[in-house]
């Protein structure tokens, strides 16, 4: 396949009865692989159930699988990096084949895009990754499927030049955006989605985090595209501005008088909005190019391997 040192990291919290499976099975596929396990503060079994399988286990103490995959793809050190849930519900026979694409077509992601078998994902979970999908495709013209998927090949100058900032399951949209901004080479391959081995529960909360990642989205999209976010501001301050400040005006026309004052300065605050916010994108998008162009050269800076 290839010999590059290739580590699969398992981010875990509470997967007793699915963790040592996820494990067999990457080990058969992988042989070769290190497997990784980051346990985030576990209170069934699962760090021994992870060690009796032969896995390295190490600890994150900040709750979040943000923090787990900041830490776990900080500290570990290898040339390709397989990302992957414990919760056994992704295929890992197919894993040798995402290695191999990533190798062989240089790219810098392989995204393991999730064909959902009946039953196995709410279809809450189902919908809501569609549109937030379609919201992602939108904002940075791109075409991907499943940007919520929790397996990922990536390689090491990727992993090493990739500044993540979020706590909990946003973290695959940060990945994703970065990927996308950055304009590395990425490919998605369909994939199978199991259900969770029977006894286990998801860690998903359909609407909690769905309005968690809709609100990072938008925060990265005011980091990442900040003109257009502050021109929409100001198109919709312009809008409340020429709505309020119409009347206004033709009533100054009729009857050469403002009587309704407070309204006037109200419409003229929101143009003054408008403005301001035009130029605050401006400036900030300047800013973002020279951020875009510091991610470009680190990730440049960071070896191939050999």
């Amino acid at each position: 396949m290839t010999s590059q040192h290739v580590a699969v990291l398992i981010p875990c919290f509470n997967e007793q009865g699915a963790i040592g499976q996820t494990i067999d099975e990457f080990r058969i596929a992988l042989p070769d692989a290190q497997i990784i396990v980051y346990d985030n503060n576990s209170n069934d079994e699962t760090v021994t159930e992870a060690k009796q399988h032969g896995a390295l286990v190490f600890h994150e103490p900040r709750q979040g699988k943000g923090e787990v995959v900041r830490r776990m793809l900080a500290d570990i050190e290898a040339d390709i990096y397989i990302m992957i849930d414990g919760d056994n519900t992704y295929d890992a026979t197919i894993a040798p084949t995402l290695v191999n694409t990533l190798v062989t077509e240089k790219l810098d992601m392989v995204i393991g895009t999730r064909s959902y078998v009946e039953s196995s994902f709410p279809q809450g979970h189902i919908l809501g990754n569609r549109v937030f999908s379609s919201l992602i495709n939108t904002f940075f013209n791109a075409e991907l499927t499943d940007v919520f998927t929790g397996y990922r090949v990536m390689s090491r100058r990727f992993v090493k030049s990739m500044p993540l900032v979020s706590l909990g399951f946003e973290i695959e949209t940060e990945i994703t955006v970065h990927a996308l901004q950055t304009r590395v080479a990425l490919k998605e391959i369909p994939t199978e989605y199991r259900a969770r081995p029977e006894g286990t529960t998801s860690k998903l909360r359909t609407f909690s985090d769905g309005f968690k990642i809709l609100g990072f989205i938008f925060f990265l999209l005011r980091d990442v595209k900040p003109l257009l976010f502050f021109s929409l501001l100001s198109f919709v301050s312009v809008v409340i501005s020429l709505s309020l400040g119409i009347p206004v005006i033709l009533e100054f026309l009729e009857i050469g008088l403002v009587p309704r004052f407070p309204t006037a300065i109200l419409a003229s605050a929101f143009a003054l909005i408008a403005v301001i916010c035009l130029v605050v994108g401006i400036v900030l998008d300047n800013v973002s190019r020279g951020r875009l162009e510091a991610k470009q050269l680190r990730y440049l800076n960071v070896s191939k391997p050999s």
